[in-house]
């Protein structure tokens, strides 16, 4: 059987952007595993973005983020941090919120995902906003696909709402947060969905080992 020829990735921006990633793993990823990762990022994020002034730049980010997972599984079991994925519909308001208060909380002991089963063109400006009166900044995230790769590489996949889309793999722990959807809620109602997210934080930092 013919191997398939690598992908032509769309501008030159992305070609380059295939050669940062591919010289960063040097050793672990051709070249061409990279190029496959990449051109499917974009498309995937081409799919629901709305303005593609960036497109370019995010898809090299969640290309890096599919790559790290895909290195952490074929590391020995148990190495590094315990990595958490939070997974919604839309990755635009509970997912985002949730690994947004997890990395602020943990202090840097945990490896933190979002992901959406159907991502969104963009985050909810009032989740935005719920999370700047907390301390917590949103302006360099994006909702994104969820992939193989990060599902695999979690240790906790954090279900909130994504009904039976939701990724089942064996051996990982699961939790689901029965949070309501911040989509279309005035801003006190998002509040308050915030601080019940950060409720369930506090205690799921509780059952993770400190480093």
């Amino acid at each position: 059987m013919t191997a398939s020829p690598p992908p032509v990735l769309p501008d030159e921006r992305l070609a380059a952007g295939a050669a940062r990633l591919a010289a960063r793993h040097t050793g672990h990823f051709s070249a061409e595993t990279v190029r496959h990762l990449l051109a499917d990022s974009y498309t995937q994020l081409a799919a629901t973005a709305r303005v593609r002034t960036h497109l370019v730049v995010l898809a090299e980010r969640l290309a890096a983020e599919r790559l790290d997972a895909l290195a952490h599984t074929q590391a020995s079991t148990g190495a590094g941090l315990p990595r958490v994925l939070f997974v919604c519909s839309h990755n635009a308001g509970r997912s985002q919120m949730a690994a947004a208060l997890l990395k602020l909380r943990a202090g840097g002991r945990v490896t933190v995902s979002s992901a959406g089963t159907d991502p969104a063109a963009e985050v909810e400006p009032e989740v935005a906003q719920v999370l700047s009166e907390a301390g917590v900044s949103l302006e360099d995230a994006f909702p994104k696909p969820l992939t193989d790769e990060v599902v695999q590489a979690a240790d906790i996949v954090v279900t909130m709402g994504c009904g039976d889309a939701c990724p089942i793999v064996p051996g990982r722990r699961y939790l689901d947060w029965p949070v309501a959807d911040p989509d279309g809620a005035p801003i006190t109602a998002v509040r308050t969905i915030r601080d019940e997210i950060d409720t369930h934080i506090t205690d799921l930092l509780a059952t993770l080992p400190h480093t």
